[in-house]
C-alpha cells in the first residue's frame, strides 16, 4: 500500500500538521481553557435553532438546489445591497457553500491552474495555501509590516507579474484583528487597474467590527466589484461554526465556473438550516447587533489582562485579540502557546505559523468568542505571567 504514495508523491504531502489540530489536542489532553481556535463556547440563538427544527418537521430534508434556495439567495442579495450598494442576482451571481472555507476552495480551484501565481497576504488564514497548491499554483507572498499589521502597497505592487492569476484579501482580518481601511481599499483597487487578475476576498468576519469602524466589503467598489469573488460566513455570524453555512457572490461569469466545481465536490449543503436562515435573516439586528455584542466580549478580554506585562492594541474586528509577549519571555510563540496550555492551561495560537519564513514576533492569539466566565478564568491566569 505504502508504494502507491511512495512512487507518485500526494500533491500536499509537505503540509503539516495545521496549528489549530494541534492546539485543541493539546488543550483537551491537558484540561485547558481553549481560547486557541475560533468558535464559541456558547449557545445560538434558541430562535434560530428552532426555525431549524421547524423546517426539519416541515420535510425540508432533501437535496437543495445545487446553488442554494432561491428565497436564500435573494436573502443574501438584499443583505448585501442594504449594506454595500452592491446588486447581485439571486439567479447567476449567489452560491451558498459549505462554510466560507468551501467558498474559498472552489474558487480557487476554477481559476488557478499550474504554474499560475496567487498573492497571499502574511500573516494568513491556513486554509489559502493548502487550495492553491493543490491546484498547481504558486502562492506568492506579501507580509503585513512588522507587529502594526499595515500593508506596504509598494511592496504589494511589486510582487505583481503576468503569471499573477489572483490576489487573496481578508478583512477583517484573521488572524491580526485588523481591518482594510478605505485607502487600503482604493490602493487595491488602483494596483489591480488594467490587469485580468481575480480578487478573492474573504469577509468571514463582515459583521464583527469595533469602535464605530466600518467593514470596508468590496462590494462597495463597483470598480473592484467587476473582478471580484467575495466569501462569508454565517457560521462566524450566528455563532454555528458547526453547521459549515456559507456563501460566496460574484458576476455571472465568474459564478459560473465556480459552480462547476461546487456542484461535483459537494453539490449542494443543509436544507433545512437555508430555510431557517432566510427567516432570521428577515431581522437585520440578528446580524447588525454582533458589533456591540463582541465588543463587550473584547472589552471585557483586555480590561482582564490590563496589569498585566502583555503589550496589545486593540482589536479592530474578528473576534480574535493579540498579545505582544516579549515583556514576558523570549522563548518562541509555538513553544510558550504549548507550555502555557500544559502549566498554566490556557491554550492560544502562535502568529508565527502564519507568517512568512515562520516569523516569529512574540504575538499569540486569543480567541474571545467565549462566555464571559470563561473569559474571566482565562485573564485571571494570563494576568499572572
Amino acid at each position: 500500500m505504502t508504494s502507491f504514495i511512495s512512487n507518485h508523491k500526494p500533491k500536499l504531502h509537505n503540509l503539516p500538521t495545521s496549528i489549530f489540530t494541534i492546539m485543541s489536542k493539546l488543550a483537551a489532553e491537558h484540561n485547558a481553557i481553549n481560547i486557541s481556535q475560533g468558535f464559541p463556547d456558547f449557545d445560538a440563538d434558541p430562535v434560530l435553532v428552532e426555525l431549524v427544527a421547524e423546517a426539519m418537521r416541515s420535510g425540508y430534508n432533501q437535496y437543495a438546489p445545487m446553488a442554494g434556495i432561491y428565497s436564500f439567495r435573494e436573502a443574501i442579495c438584499h443583505k448585501i445591497e442594504a449594506l454595500y450598494g452592491a446588486s447581485y442576482h439571486p439567479e447567476s451571481e449567489v452560491t451558498v457553500t459549505s462554510g466560507a472555507t468551501e467558498a474559498i476552495y472552489s474558487s480557487i480551484s476554477a481559476f488557478v491552474s499550474t504554474g499560475e501565481e496567487v498573492i497571499v497576504i502574511k500573516p494568513a488564514y491556513d486554509c489559502y495555501e493548502p487550495a492553491i497548491l493543490a491546484n498547481g499554483g504558486i502562492p506568492v507572498f506579501v507580509q503585513l509590516n512588522n507587529k502594526d499589521f499595515k500593508m506596504d502597497w509598494a511592496n504589494f505592487r511589486s510582487k505583481i507579474t503576468p503569471k499573477t492569476r489572483m490576489v487573496i484579501i481578508n478583512t477583517p482580518h484573521n488572524p491580526s484583528g485588523t481591518i482594510f481601511s478605505k485607502e487600503d481599499i482604493l490602493q487595491l483597487q488602483d494596483a489591480l487597474k488594467g490587469t485580468n487578475i481575480i480578487l478573492l476576498s474573504d469577509e468571514a468576519y463582515e459583521h464583527i467590527v469595533f469602535d464605530g469602524l466600518s467593514h470596508e466589503s468590496v462590494a462597495k467598489y463597483p470598480e473592484l466589484v467587476s473582478r471580484s469573488i467575495i466569501c462569508a460566513s454565517f457560521g462566524k455570524t450566528f455563532h454555528t461554526t458547526g453547521w459549515k453555512m456559507g456563501y460566496c457572490v460574484a458576476p455571472k461569469a465568474l459564478m459560473q465556473e465556480i459552480q462547476k466545481i461546487h456542484e461535483f465536490n459537494v453539490f449542494s449543503v443543509s436544507h433545512p438550516m437555508q430555510r431557517a436562515l432566510t427567516t432570521y435573516l428577515k431581522t437585520p439586528d440578528n446580524y447588525l447587533s454582533l458589533n456591540s455584542f463582541f465588543q463587550k466580549k473584547r472589552d471585557l478580554f483586555l480590561d482582564g489582562i490590563k496589569g498585566s506585562r502583555f503589550l496589545y492594541k486593540p482589536s479592530q474586528g474578528t473576534y480574535f485579540q493579540l498579545l505582544d509577549y516579549s515583556q514576558i519571555t523570549d522563548e518562541g510563540d509555538v513553544a510558550l502557546a504549548k507550555r502555557l496550555t500544559v502549566e498554566h492551561g490556557v491554550a492560544s495560537i502562535p502568529i508565527s505559523v502564519f507568517n512568512e519564513d515562520l516569523l516569529d514576533d512574540k504575538i499569540l492569539r486569543f480567541c474571545f468568542a467565549k462566555k464571559d466566565e470563561t473569559l474571566e478564568k482565562a485573564v485571571t491566569i494570563l494576568s499572572r505571567l
